[in-house]
């Protein structure tokens, strides 16, 4: 897989293998990883803005998008990604 950009758009399936399509709202990297955080397209498109749910993926090292294991490293992302939306 090649590098995710911002405003990629792709597919994944859900715990009930059901596609869903996301967009890439942002990336950051912490300590030589890389995550993604995305939203589904459906919400980004409807405009509800306080309403948009937003996740956090990782890209292993062969480039493919995983879950976020502990509660720390979603802790840690999720505080980089504030500090980003803060700096815009």
């Amino acid at each position: 897989m090649e590098t995710i950009e911002v405003g990629e758009v792709f597919t994944i399936s859900d715990e009930t293998n059901e596609e869903q399509e996301v967009e890439v709202l942002a990336k950051v990297t912490l300590q030589g990883t890389d995550y993604v955080a995305v939203s589904f397209s459906e919400d980004l498109k409807e405009g509800s803005e306080g309403d948009i749910d937003i996740f956090f993926l990782k890209i292993d090292e062969d480039g493919e998008l995983a879950a976020i294991e502990s509660d720390e490293e979603f802790e840690k992302v999720s505080e980089a990604y504030d500090a980003l939306l803060a700096d815009e």
